[in-house]
This record gives structure tokens, sequence and C-alpha cells, in this order.
């Protein structure tokens, strides 16, 4: 019996010590033991006790008068080792599923590196007039709706528009047009790099807040009227953010162009 409870005190613990970890968020990142107690609804010498213990394993630090608690490198090398292993393209096996089966059309799946963004997951239309990209696809970020959709959401995106592979795109008009995507959440490309196609695509991003790359639909003009558009727009929305979520990002972090 006693061996059973201090088990069961055990787990309390455990419980009590992740309840205090997950009562820091983006926007509340440092805060006081006062503002801890009440958000864990713990005593403060139990409160104290777990600090002390989660302290001691770099899971939180403390510094200041009066003073505040933050996380610590623990969590940060737990962050690290989980994103390591992660497989963004099975993680959006599902948001992509519901993506194909709503729309009709081919959804990708594409991931920035360096100049380019590069199709990592397809999952093809299997209506007889479709389109693809194919897995391995990679084109300038600076091109199409899944190009211009990552690029807005860049801190720096004057860096893409230098040399000579950018030298038919007028900067400063090109920067408006970021913007307005980066506004809006989304973008639309019509006949650019396939004609007759209709491309629209949203981003995604990491624990970071990061752009990590976007989620497109793609799909002939014939079909992509203005109505079935909005709706892919509306879908994608909805799809992004998940992916967005399943990869650690949290709403409201502080994202794109820093102002």
């Amino acid at each position: 019996m006693e061996a059973a409870e201090k088990a069961g005190e055990g787990v309390r613990a455990v419980d009590r010590a992740l309840d205090i970890l997950m009562a820091f968020t983006a926007t509340d990142h440092r805060l006081t033991a006062g503002e801890l107690a009440r958000r864990v609804d713990l005593s403060r010498p139990t409160l104290y006790r777990l600090l002390r213990t989660l302290e001691h394993k770099g899971f939180v630090v403390s510094s200041g008068e009066p003073q505040r608690f933050e996380l610590g490198p623990s969590v940060a090398n737990l962050a690290h080792v989980w994103g390591a292993g992660l497989d963004i393209a099975s993680v959006a096996q599902p948001m992509m599923s519901r993506l194909w089966e709503e729309t009709g059309e081919t959804v990708s799946l594409l991931v920035h590196q360096g100049r380019n963004r590069t199709c990592v997951a397809e999952l093809p239309s299997a209506q007889p007039l479709s389109f693809k990209r194919g897995i391995g696809y990679s084109t300038d970020v600076t091109l199409g709706a899944s190009g211009r959709v990552i690029l807005a959401h860049t801190p720096l995106p004057e860096m893409y528009l230098q040399g000579e592979h950018a030298s038919h795109i007028d900067v400063a008009s090109y920067l408006r047009q970021l913007e307005s995507i980066r506004e809006r959440g989304y973008e639309i490309s019509r006949d650019e790099l396939i004609k007759g196609a209709v491309a629209v695509a949203v981003p995604y991003f990491d624990s970071s807040g990061r752009v990590k790359g976007s989620l497109a639909v793609f799909g002939p003009s014939v079909r992509m009227d203005a109505q079935h558009v909005d709706a892919c727009v509306a879908l994608l929305k909805v799809e992004g953010a998940r992916l967005s979520a399943a990869l650690g990002y949290v709403q409201g972090h502080s994202v794109g162009r820093p102002v």
C-alpha cells in the first residue's frame, strides 16, 4: 500500500511539473511564481519545490527582481530532437488526403530549399484532365503561387531578387505583391508555369514560426472557376493551419517580415 501511494505521489508530481511547463506561451514566456501559481493552481511551497527540480534539470531558468521564470535549454534540446525526427511528408499526409478528397484536384507539399521550393509529396488528381509536377520537382522560389506564398513570409525576400535569374523582376512591384500575399495568407497563379493551369497555395510554419514551405492545389482552368478557387482557398487555409500546428507552430507566433 505504501509503495502504491508513493507511486501515485510521483505521478502527481510529474503531472504538476508538466502543467508548469505548459503554462508558458509564446506571448507569456517569462512568468513570476505568483502568475504560475494562478495558472496551475498550486500552493507556493509545492510550486517552488517543483520549480527547483525543473531548474536543476534545465527545464526552467530564473532571473531578475522580482524573480521570473522561463523555459530552459532542456526544453530546446527536446524540441530539437523532436524536430530532427519529423518527416514533414508523413505529418502532412492527413491534410493532403482531405484536400485531395474535397477538391478533386492535384495536391502538392513543397519545402523551401535555398532559392528553390521542392515538391516532397504529391497526390495527383484522379480526373482525366489534370496537372501534376511530381515528387522531386524543384523551381525558383520567386515563381508560381507555391513559391511566392513562401517568399512572402521570409524575413528578407529582397535577397532572392538579386542576380541574373531575377533580372526580369520589377523589385518594388514584386515586393508590394508579396506584402499583399502575406496579408491575405494565400496566393493564386493562372497560366504561369503551365499553360491552362491554376494553382492555389498557402504557407505552413514550424515551431519557431519560420515558413517551411507551401501546401498547394493545382487544376485546369476549365474546372478552376472563381467558385472552385474560393473553395480551395478556404480548405487550404484550414489544412495549412493544421499542418503548422502539427509541426509545433503556435497560433499568434510572430511570422513573416519584421516591421
